[in-house]
């Protein structure tokens, strides 16, 4: 695994948990890197190949999404080894037991993210209540069908296409949409909405409270 203290910084991460439960074949890693803004939200990825290392790099992401989004929240990652296609029995045994190892870790919110969707979630609602990102008949809102991730990829678009960030305005944005058509679900939602108006906002994370 290596030495994990070399992606350490002035801002986390807080804590790097690794959960196994042979039992239901459990394997993952909880990342919760800052929480001077509030508890980390993020997602749970869920692929064979994820990493700690990935995870680290995914919490500190969403550290800087979360404050960049002016939300009273930090930033986390749990990345759950498997294949996100399995049975759908045995995917719901890995997701509610991976919410129950986690069930005292407060200072961490379940989201979804690659491999995992709203279904995923109201299993862990289930379990321990701590959870976003829910289905809309258990008062959710439907994400991937408003295009939010879209959404968020057309305002990056949009500010890296301001002056001064080295990049050439319309000729780029054509480039950029064009790519983002071939892109899957997110980039047809970002190519539905790249005449939205560049905006750009300054964020920075503080250095989280170690002793808590």
């Amino acid at each position: 695994m290596g030495d994990i203290f070399k992606f350490a910084d002035e801002l986390g991460p807080l804590k790097v948990i690794h959960v196994y439960e042979p039992s239901v074949n459990l394997k993952a890693v909880l990342v919760v890197d800052n929480v001077a803004k509030g508890p980390s939200i993020g997602g749970v990825r869920m692929a064979a190949d994820v990493s700690t290392e990935e995870c680290i790099r995914l919490a500190r992401a969403m550290t800087f999404k979360n404050a960049a989004a002016g939300l009273a929240y930090g930033g986390g990652k749990a990345v759950l080894y498997g294949d996100p296609k399995m049975p759908k029995t045995e995917k719901e045994h890995l997701i509610r037991a991976l919410a129950n190892a986690l069930r005292n870790e407060d200072t961490y919110i379940f989201a979804p993210d690659m491999g995992t969707d709203e279904e995923c979630m109201a299993w862990v609602r289930d379990e321990i209540g701590r959870v976003v990102g829910l289905p809309r008949e258990i008062g959710g809102i439907p994400l991937d069908e408003i295009g939010a991730t879209g959404f968020g990829l057309s305002h990056v678009v949009d500010v890296a296409a301001v002056p001064g960030w080295g990049l050439h305005g319309n000729q780029t944005r054509s480039k950029t949409v064009s790519a983002n058509q071939r892109a899957g679900t997110a980039g047809t939602e970002r190519a539905g909405t790249h005449d939205q108006p560049p905006r750009g906002q300054v964020f920075g994370a503080r250095r989280h409270p170690r002793a808590r």
